[in-house]
């Protein structure tokens, strides 16, 4: 199968929904993001500041 008909076939089947939500998305990478703030915050809090 040559790479034209592959960007062919790919492109009749497109759906306009997408697979995952972005606000999913963008909630989750929040979260992470969160949990490691907190995570740097508590590691940081028994060190004393230079």
């Amino acid at each position: 199968m040559s790479l034209t008909s592959m960007i062919t076939a790919a492109a009749e089947t497109h759906s306009s929904e997408p697979a995952i939500h972005p606000y999913a998305v963008g909630a989750i990478v929040l979260g992470i993001l969160l949990v490691l703030l907190v995570g740097l915050l508590m590691f940081g809090k028994g060190r004393d500041h230079a």
